[in-house]
């Protein structure tokens, strides 16, 4: 569908409900898991269960995730979160709720924002729950395991990294609590649930919300796809700006397949 229809969508909200996914940090340079179908590009991210339970599994995350995060760490906001924080200065926005991980919305200067999944540039201690700064476990495991930093990887999303040589982890030094206990990134791993405040309180914001949009999501993880079903139930207008298909496309006012760091800029232009 056009621009043009798109723009009467948001025309007609005052108070609108924004899903973001992984396709609005895509032009930051942020990879995605799916490709425009919703099908998986790589192998499924670590399972919150094996993270917990196995010390191996930790040390291989960790490892990983050494690599990775700089690169993570060092993307920057595109047009898409600023166009977005437009959106939210104009008093348009009820709330932002986004399924990445990658702090991108809060440093544009988001403020009606929740992180579904949580934030990478944070840990927490499965022990005793207190929370961390990424960057100081960043450096720690650098001083500690430097012999992992000359091997070749190859960058993957969420901060992580695949080894392109054959590691064994169980010599991979692992970061800890202040208490002793193991530190975990502070995001909702695959097999783990959001926690229920945090939905519950995405749902109140819901209900006072007059339209949604969905912006660089197919909608395949169902943490985000609820909030679509109850907007369905209450025949709230649905529109999207997602390249590829989302799992709510029968549900749609309107949709435009365009890249969303080129789409939204020119949307805000034309409200």
């Amino acid at each position: 569908m056009s621009l043009t229809a798109l723009s009467d969508f948001l025309h007609r909200s005052e108070r609108l409900f924004v899903v973001t996914g992984a396709g609005v940090s895509a032009p930051s340079g942020i990879g995605t898991y799916r490709d425009h179908t919703g099908a998986w590009q790589q192998r499924t991210p670590i399972q919150h269960q094996d993270f917990v339970t196995r010390r191996e599994a930790r040390q291989r995350y960790w490892a990983r995730s050494m690599r990775g995060w700089p690169a993570f760490r060092d993307a920057r906001p595109n047009p898409a979160h600023v166009a977005l924080v437009t959106l939210e200065d104009r008093d348009r926005l009820q709330i932002l709720v986004t399924q990445n991980v990658d702090g991108l919305h809060q440093q544009a200067g988001q403020r009606k924002l929740v992180e579904l999944h949580g934030n990478l540039a944070r840990v927490v201690c499965l022990t005793c729950g207190r929370l961390g700064d990424r960057q100081e476990v960043q450096s720690w495991l650098e001083v500690h395991n430097a012999e992992w930093l000359a091997d070749t990887v190859a960058a993957r999303p969420d901060g992580d990294a695949e080894f392109l040589s054959v590691r064994q982890f169980a010599d991979f030094a692992l970061p800890t609590c202040q208490c002793g206990g193991d530190l975990k990134p502070d995001v909702v791993f695959y097999g783990d649930s959001v926690p229920r405040a945090r939905v519950e309180a995405v749902q109140d914001e819901l209900n006072r919300s007059d339209a949604v949009l969905v912006v660089g999501s197919s909608l395949m993880v169902y943490s985000s796809y609820r909030f679509l079903k109850t907007a369905r139930s209450r025949s709230l207008p649905i529109a999207a700006v997602n390249l590829g298909r989302t799992r709510a496309d029968d549900w749609l006012q309107c949709k435009w397949e365009v890249d969303s760091a080129q789409a939204l800029p020119a949307l805000l232009a034309m409200i």
